[in-house]
């Protein structure tokens, strides 16, 4: 997944955890807006989120930025 992304999603997920506590989840459509003005990105996410992680629909948001930090 590309840098940018990468990126967008630590700083999503730093922001729903300030907002709502460590138990916070989030699904990858969180890191897009409601428009479907990045289908490329969105895909991008999306198969790194179903098919190379295989995570639920809700996943902790520290979850997923341990992986992302990770490089995963």
């Amino acid at each position: 997944m590309r840098q940018i992304l990468r990126d967008r999603i630590v700083a999503i997920c730093d922001k729903k955890i300030a907002a709502k506590g460590e138990g916070v989840g989030v699904s990858f459509y969180a890191f897009f807006a409601n428009k479907n003005d990045e289908p490329q990105s969105l895909m991008e996410v999306a198969k790194w989120w179903i098919e190379t992680h295989q995570l639920d629909h809700f996943v902790k948001a520290q979850k997923v930025k341990l992986l992302i930090e990770a490089g995963l």
